[in-house]
C-alpha cells in the first residue's frame, strides 16, 4: 500500500511541477487546448498538485498545506507585481494565504519541536 502512494504522490507532484513550469503544452497534451486566459489558474492548479503529492508521501498532512499555502502565496504575489492578472481579490487572497501559510510555519515548527 505504501508503495501505492508513494507512486500516486510522485505522479500528482510531477503533473503539478509540469503545469506549473509549463501549463500550454500540459492544456493541449492533457485536453487539446490551449489554456492562454488560463495560465494563472493552471498554475495555481500545479502548485495544488505538488501540494498533494507532498502531502500524500509519507510524512504529516500539516506540511502539504504549508507547502501550498507558500506556493500559492508566492504566485499570487508575482502576479499581483507583474500587473498582467489583477483582480479586486487578488491582494486580499495574497494577504489571507500569507497569514494562512504563517499560521502553517508556526504550527509545522511546533510540531518539529516536540519530535
Amino acid at each position: 500500500m505504501r508503495q501505492v502512494l508513494t507512486f500516486a504522490a510522485v505522479a500528482e507532484a510531477v503533473t503539478g511541477l509540469a503545469l506549473l513550469i509549463v501549463p500550454s503544452l500540459v492544456g493541449r497534451l492533457l485536453l487539446g487546448a490551449e489554456l492562454t486566459d488560463a495560465i494563472p489558474v493552471a498554475r495555481v492548479a500545479g502548485i495544488a498538485l505538488i501540494a498533494l503529492g507532498v502531502c500524500c508521501w509519507p510524512g504529516p498532512a500539516l506540511t502539504g498545506m504549508l507547502a501550498y499555502g507558500a506556493g500559492v502565496t508566492v504566485y499570487l504575489a508575482y502576479i499581483g507585481f507583474s500587473g498582467k492578472w489583477v483582480g479586486q481579490l487578488l491582494w486580499p487572497a495574497v494577504v489571507f494565504h500569507a497569514v494562512l501559510t504563517l499560521l502553517l510555519a508556526r504550527a509545522w515548527f511546533q510540531l518539529r519541536k516536540l519530535d
